[in-house]
């Protein structure tokens, strides 16, 4: 038995997220299974670092996949290519020990949301980011970072109700902005559903000024839904890679 670590990329905009489902064959899981399993000759399981919603964005997931032997050199990033959609590409294939699991083994995650503040949408990017037609506040923004980094209880800021666990350590939330273009990187050790976006929707809020900085602390400590901000759209999301131990 051989572990491979892949390194996918993928434009979410006509997929039902990353998560195989039984009603559905457009998801990025179902599609990467497939296709190594028709080159295979056998069926396989495509495991990936966490689940990415419907019309999210990948430029680094994570997956792990265990086949009966050793592939030839080209194998993944040849042959499994070349049966892909357009819009799914394996970048990188590594062979890892056995044991190695996309999310059980993954010690951090940073996600980008992509904002277009100008007053008409971006013909070639329209696709890839939120649309919200207005000059933010970015240091606004920022202050309301600082309340949101570090370790807390995120259960206000999350969409799923019955979590095990809502604390997560968010390590850095970057807002950045040029040319009527609004980037908010966030590195942690991972998210919870909905989370990223739920925290967009806060930036952006205090950006507008219709919120405090202070609020998005005060949501934290209520752990209640209502009190974080709007829920952003899923096609400005991009998960940019995931990190891994030694």
């Amino acid at each position: 038995m051989r572990t491979y670590k892949l390194t996918v990329a993928y434009d979410g905009t006509a997929y039902q997220g990353w998560q195989r489902q039984a009603n559905t064959e457009r998801t990025i899981q179902g599609i990467l299974e497939s296709c190594i399993s028709e080159q295979t000759g056998y069926e396989v399981e495509v495991d990936g670092s966490g689940r990415t919603d419907a019309g999210v964005h990948a430029l680094g997931q994570t997956a792990s996949v265990v086949l009966r032997g050793r592939a030839e050199e080209d194998f993944f990033t040849g042959r499994v290519n070349a049966v892909l959609p357009e819009d799914i590409r394996i970048l990188k294939a590594e062979l890892v020990r056995n044991g190695f699991h996309a999310r059980k083994s993954a010690v951090g995650k940073v996600y980008e949301y992509h904002i277009d503040t100008g007053s008409k949408a971006d013909v070639f990017t329209r696709r890839y980011c939120l649309h919200y037609p207005c000059a933010p506040d970015l240091d606004a923004m920022r202050k309301t970072a600082e309340y949101l980094t570090g370790t807390h209880e995120f259960a206000a800021y999350t969409d799923k109700k019955d979590e095990k666990s809502t604390k997560r350590t968010i390590y850095a939330i970057i807002v950045s902005g040029q040319g009527g273009r609004v980037t908010i990187r966030y590195e942690g050790t991972g998210f919870l559903y909905h989370m990223v976006r739920i925290l967009t929707g806060t930036l952006l809020e205090a950006g507008t000024g219709q919120r405090s900085p202070e609020s998005a602390g005060e949501a934290l400590d209520s752990r209640d839904r209502r009190q974080a901000g709007f829920l952003a759209p899923a096609r400005g999301l991009f998960l940019q890679k995931v990190y891994y131990g030694k």
